[in-house]
């Protein structure tokens, strides 16, 4: 190997030009550290990139130390090692010629015999070439089990030279979430090494692995019989093994467990405390946030005159709770004032001179609440600043330590927050701040694991107005009167010609992604002048099928933004980019930098939809814009990308489009149920139409078996409660 181009610590990443009978090849692929002098075997395949011409993809390497005078005169010379320069490498390789690589890593105290190298230096050099080759060979063992360098080079980074014995001895101490290799690779790690199949941290691994993995599906803990019914099919041990390390870990504290209704529940101990920690706070506050006996009805008066409007007397009533106690959920449909009655309470709160901060847990849902009461918003993890610790974990500027100067805080879209970013906003507010949680229940839970929400209205404890009544103007949109009709278990109506619902049928898959495609790219713009980027949206229940998000994403793009030889694109995986491409991001990406106007800042996250501005292939990044915000993505970041011509229904939660299209065809029986269709419903704004089955609608409505979640959150308020009534 010649030269190293380039290399990224943090993910293995590395360009090199290696030496191939003579010519020079651009290598590149997560290879890890490699040093100039090094015989490498590489696997993979050639491309062609279109600034830099052909070059060679690796995904596996085998490497082999320099074993000519020549060769190691070459790595030595080119500074591989910290110490060592051309100098004094041919000094060292004149005294010890094709040995010299054994005497630095076993006999370092030769090399002081070397002019200019004192006992301490060659012990320095000894150390680093441990460094160099520790990591290096770290790497190759995990490799060989499917292990990408990233996650090697973070094993390294946390144990140093001693990574690969404690692997060796433990293999699931790579499940450490600061590594987080994941359970699968350190069982074949564990198997490999002929290593037993009951011993406890095989066993408290897989139990944490099973949990952690139910968090994606929503849960904060699992029933106890359950968890290890579970943990003994993957496990495949018997369940006293399984029984000992629950007991222990539950004795120590690593895993949590928790009575209902008779029944044990066992969860992670970030989740419990969690759980635990925003029981305990809001109960305090939804308590003991009694300011003043003054009902307000003046103040309101007021503000009716000023802003000519009438409230409701629920509207009124929320408007004192919030003012009187500082603490109120205000929950409630479409059309029923929600907003209207925010915007109240937020004039209100600055009239008395109470700082008001506004967050919601989307940058489209933060924008929406902005755009609608005129006050400033940010996404919860904007307003609690991300940064990350030593080991590269995410964590909040803002805390107990450093809280945030607001008097009240107002959470939009609160369906959405999941119990991790709520404990991490309530920790970060003052104790004596107050907080508004604005939301709708009947909507889909939030992406994250719990159902705060729905577990705090349902604990029938906190103090919480449901906004019931439908505005006159509201009532007048089909949109708005289906939904409520929906929610509560009617048939919508779909025969209305003359209002902003309409209902096509469709009984082919294939007619139905024509139609589809017909609304977006022709019928809808002609008709109302909608744009098909970005006013008309396409809802789908499921990413998979032909009226999935992901086969309607490449029909639409076909149609709506098709190659031309004025638009430059390029290819990630089965995707293509091209200039003028709907995307949205599909994770949270804290440190990808964006400029708006004056503005800098960075983080672009899971939901925020955008556009592809230009494609730049000869320095392989894209150029998005997100709402404003502009940024660039390199090559490795452009799978945190998909298209968004159609999105699924759960990604399009904090959002509203001036036009929905919602395919319903096909065989998704887990997802044809009513707050799935209550949620795509009222994301439209003007339009709505529905393409497909009556028969699919119908049952959606019947069908009102909600997400089950396991979770601890209801019952610790109640019990909090029962508690202080004690």
């Amino acid at each position: 190997m010649d030269e190293v181009v380039y290399f990224n610590e943090d993910n293995g990443y590395i360009v090199l030009t290696l030496d191939c009978d003579g010519d020079p090849l651009t290598v590149t692929g997560g290879l890890g550290i490699a040093e100039p002098g090094e015989m490498l075997k590489v696997t993979g395949s050639f491309a062609e990139h279109p600034r830099f011409g052909m070059q060679f993809n690796a995904v596996s390497c085998e490497r082999a130390l320099p074993s000519t005078e020549s060769a190691i005169l070459r790595y030595l010379g080119a500074g591989s090692i910290k110490g060592i320069g051309p100098t004094l490498a041919g000094r060292i390789v004149d005294k010890f010629g094709t040995d010299t690589l054994n005497i630095i890593e076993n006999s370092p105290e030769k090399l002081a015999t070397v002019k200019g190298v004192s006992a301490s230096k060659a012990e320095e050099i000894c150390l680093e070439y441990k460094r160099i080759h520790g990591s290096r060979a770290l790497m190759l063992f995990l490799g060989e089990y499917g292990i990408p360098p990233g996650t090697s080079m973070q094993a390294w980074r946390k144990w140093g030279q001693y990574a690969e014995p404690m692997i060796r001895k433990n293999p699931f101490i790579i499940c450490d979430e600061s590594v987080d290799a994941g359970f699968a690779a350190a069982d074949r790690i564990n198997s490999s090494l002929g290593l037993p199949n009951d011993s406890p941290e095989r066993v408290l691994a897989g139990i944490k692995f099973i949990l952690t993995h139910n968090t994606a599906n929503g849960h904060t803990c699992l029933p106890t019989q359950l968890l290890k019914s579970t943990a003994e099919k993957l496990l495949k041990c018997g369940m006293p093994a399984i029984e000992d390390v629950m007991d222990t870990a539950l004795d120590e504290e690593e895993l949590c467990s928790f009575e209902m209704s008779g029944r044990d529940f066992t969860a992670l101990k970030e989740y419990s405390r969690a759980e635990e920690y925003i029981s305990s706070r809001i109960c305090f506050m939804d308590r003991h946030f009694r300011k003043t006996a003054d009902d307000f009805s003046k103040q309101i008066d007021i503000e009716e005159k000023t802003r000519l409007i009438t409230y409701a007397e629920k509207q009124k009533q929320a408007i004192k709770e919030a003012l009187s106690r500082r603490f109120l959920i205000l929950t409630g449909g479409p059309g029923t004032g929600k907003t209207t009655t925010l915007k109240a309470m937020i004039s209100l709160f600055e009239q008395a001179g109470l700082k008001v901060m506004i967050t919601a847990p989307t940058g489209r849902a933060a924008k929406r609440i902005s755009d609608l009461t005129g006050y400033p918003s940010k996404t919860i993890h904007r307003l609690l600043e991300v940064t990350f610790d030593n080991n590269g974990r995410m964590k909040f500027r803002h805390n107990e330590k450093t809280p945030l100067s607001a008097d009240v805080m107002v959470v939009d879209e609160m369906s959405m927050v999941d119990t991790l970013l709520f404990e991490s906003l309530l920790r970060a507010m003052k104790l004596s701040c107050g907080l508004i949680m604005v939301g709708d229940s009947d909507q889909l839970p939030s992406v994250g694991a719990g159902n705060v929400l729905r577990d705090l209205t349902g604990s029938g404890k906190l103090t919480t107005v449901r906004l019931t009544e439908i505005f006159r103007q509201a009532r007048e949109s089909r949109i708005i009167t289906n939904a409520h009709m929906i929610v509560h278990g009617e048939y919508p109506v779909l025969t209305d010609t003359t209002s902003d619902f309409f209902f096509l049928r469709r009984n082919d898959p294939g007619e139905t992604v024509q139609c589809v495609c017909d609304l977006t790219a022709k019928r809808l713009p002609d008709a109302y002048s909608f744009s098909p980027t970005d006013d008309i949206q396409v809802l789908c229940p499921s990413r998979k099928g032909i009226t999935g998000s992901g086969e309607l994403n490449r029909v639409l793009q076909e149609r709506l933004n098709p190659p031309s030889p004025e638009k430059s694109e390029i290819k990630a995986g089965d995707r293509i980019f091209r200039d003028g491409d709907k995307i949205m991001q599909c994770r949270n990406n804290y440190d990808i930098e964006w400029k708006r106007d004056t503005e800098e800042g960075t983080g672009i996250y899971n939901g925020d939809i955008g556009t592809v501005v230009k494609v730049v292939r000869r320095e392989s990044i894209i150029i998005t814009d997100f709402e404003g915000r502009i940024a660039k993505y390199p090559l490795s970041q452009i799978n945190d990308l998909e298209h968004a011509y159609a999105i699924t229904v759960h990604k399009s939660q904090g959002s509203e489009f001036n036009a929905v299209i919602l395919p319903l065809l096909g065989s998704f029986e887990k997802l044809y149920y009513r707050n799935l269709l209550y949620t795509a419903v009222t994301r439209a704004k003007k339009l709505l139409i529905i393409v497909g089955s009556r028969e699919i609608v119908d049952k959606m409505v019947d069908n009102d078996r909600r997400t089950l979640r396991y979770t601890t959150l209801c019952t610790r308020i109640r019990e909090e409660y029962e508690r202080e009534d004690d």
